[in-house]
């Protein structure tokens, strides 16, 4: 399936097109548009269409070589308004240093200057094709190439590069957008050669479900909470103390309890002559201190 026109240097590696199988980023749907015929490879007998991967990476190393063919890589637009290609999108755009666009396209951001939201980018590259269908057609109203991942079913009007691969499923479009910014680094210097492994992992190009991300927390914490050893306290409990002591009128009196030491608790502050007042007239009043 690894195609033969590149030249040596730019041939995929085993592990390369290992990455683009494990992904399914070959697997296209039971549709087939006309223009992309040339990508397939064959149809399977339950009707799914198989993408050629020797086509896609042609198309890979392509868009990498027009990437950067742009001096300044903010020029540069990456677009994805379906959620699994957000991450992707923007994990690209901090390695390669293009300009995100993750989520809903506002109309105008080509064409209407008035909009805060306006750029002039030199370049745009789109997840979908069909999602992304506003930002292509003004594309083609001021002239902006277009480079798409696109499926056997996708639209291929105003696409001038078209990188055939299954853009449905999340593994495969964040292994395509993890392969082409590792490519554009090659190009740039960054990377010395393919051989060399890049410290970025493709899973991080992936897109993840926040609701799941958060039960999965949720269920850590409970799991170490019960792992957690159980801490004595050092109280006693209630079958500890024994019945209240003469005189002890509070709660339980403790076992060491001397009741022959304690106070008599029916003793009357009269009988101790404590019952002048301060404010009495013949009452003396406290000395203070030479402190």
């Amino acid at each position: 399936m690894v195609s033969s026109n590149l030249p040596s240097a730019l041939n995929a590696t085993s592990n390369d097109i290992e990455l683009l199988l494990a992904s399914q980023a070959h697997l296209g749907s039971k549709n087939l548009q006309v223009h992309m015929e040339p990508y397939l490879w064959k149809t399977r007998a339950d009707g799914v269409n198989v993408i050629n991967i020797g086509k896609t990476w042609e198309k890979i190393v392509l868009a990498a070589r027009i990437i950067v063919a742009i001096d300044n890589p903010a020029d540069v637009c990456v677009i994805s308004a379906r959620p699994y290609g957000q991450r992707a999108v923007l994990k690209f755009a901090a390695h390669t240093g293009a300009s995100p666009i993750a989520g809903r396209f506002t109309p105008g951001s080509f064409t209407n200057y008035i909009t805060r939201s306006f750029k002039e980018p030199r370049l745009i590259v789109v997840t979908d094709p069909r999602t992304d269908a506003q930002a292509i057609k003004e594309a083609s109203y001021v002239n902006i190439p277009v480079i798409a991942l696109c499926d056997t079913d996708s639209p291929t009007e105003y696409v001038d590069v078209a990188i055939p691969t299954n853009n449905k499923a999340r593994n495969s479009i964040g292994t395509v957008w993890w392969l082409l910014a590792r490519e554009v680094l090659r190009l740039r210097g960054t990377i010395y050669s393919r051989e060399t492994p890049w410290d970025v992992m493709p899973d991080l190009y992936f897109y993840r479900d926040p609701e799941a991300e958060a039960e999965e927390k949720v269920e850590e914490e409970k799991a170490a909470e019960e792992e957690a050893p159980a801490v004595d306290s050092g109280f006693q409990q209630a079958g500890d103390w024994e019945t209240p002591a003469a005189g002890f009128t509070g709660a339980a009196a403790p076992s060491n309890w001397d009741a022959a030491a304690a106070p008599a608790a029916t003793e009357d502050w009269a009988a101790s002559g404590t019952t002048a007042e301060w404010g009495a007239a013949g009452a003396e009043a406290p000395k203070e201190s030479q402190w």
